[in-house]
């Protein structure tokens, strides 16, 4: 597969990235704050709202055609593109946010997850737990790859490779992640998984959203009659973890995230640099 040079971008214009990169950030650190049982998804909404907002951006997920909100609330079996709604939150929920920000015409892209407390059924909690966990640590062992690799395709070896040895997890294939900038969704697709191809070269002005989907059962799913909410077919409880990510000259930067991965990517042996 030949990849266009478009896909790399100029210092210039990494630098422009970072602004929608912290504005999605601090969506998401608001919604940290406010997850809790008895807590609509729609409410998160409007908290995101109001923090891309204040940061000076604008939610990029409203350009989307036929898609009104500032987030994407997935519940439980919901895996991605959840609508936030009435729904409250319950006890031993696990709820995967993601949120995104446009800011002078670029792009951020962003996810979490977060499981409930629950003391009446703490298995299941512990399960959940352990779901975004090993979901989340793959993200940053993708993300540290990217820091050393040659071809981008490693990164979802080293994702695949880092879920398989922590249990038997099912890994989202028909969603992947995918390049950023000017657009939300640019090439090149970002697999979490082994494919035959390399992608391509990994070198300064490559930026990309990571974002693994792991669920507890059958990689299968289905949408439902909303048009948007992936859902899982044996009703297993998923997981989302995704960050935007700049190569450039001086090494790799997580654009959203305040200490530019510097927290994430130890365990590794990495240190992020910020863009000059």
């Amino acid at each position: 597969m030949v990849f266009k040079k478009s896909i790399y971008k100029t210092p210039a214009q990494l630098r422009d990235m970072v602004a929608p990169g912290l504005a999605t950030a601090a969506s998401l650190e608001s919604v940290a704050a406010a997850v809790a049982a008895g807590v609509s998804t729609l409410e998160l909404d409007a908290i995101a709202e109001r923090a891309i907002v204040d940061a000076g951006g604008a939610s990029n997920f409203k350009l989307e055609p036929g898609y009104h909100h500032t987030i994407c609330a997935s519940v439980n079996d919901e895996v991605v593109h959840g609508i936030p709604s009435g729904r409250i939150l319950e006890p031993g929920d696990i709820l995967s946010v993601d949120s995104g920000a446009i800011l002078n015409g670029w792009n951020g892209d962003a996810a979490r997850t977060f499981v409930l407390p629950d003391p009446a059924h703490p298995e299941t909690v512990a399960e959940r737990q352990r779901l975004s966990d090993v979901t989340e640590q793959s993200l940053w062992r993708g993300i540290a790859t990217l820091a050393s690799a040659r071809y981008l395709n490693e990164v979802g070896e080293a994702i695949e490779d880092h879920i398989m040895t922590q249990g038997d997890y099912g890994i989202l294939t028909d969603y992947i992640g995918h390049g950023i900038g000017r657009r939300m969704h640019e090439e090149p697709p970002v697999f979490n998984y082994r494919v035959r191809a390399k992608g391509p070269e990994i070198k300064p002005g490559l930026v990309v959203a990571i974002e693994p989907m792991v669920v507890l059962g059958s990689q299968e799913t289905y949408v439902k009659d909303d048009g948007w909410t992936v859902a899982t077919e044996d009703s297993s409880a998923a997981a989302h973890w995704e960050h935007s990510v700049a190569v450039h000259a001086d090494g790799i930067w997580v654009l959203t995230a305040r200490d530019g991965g510097a927290a994430g990517l130890a365990p590794f042996g990495v240190t992020p640099t910020p863009i000059p």
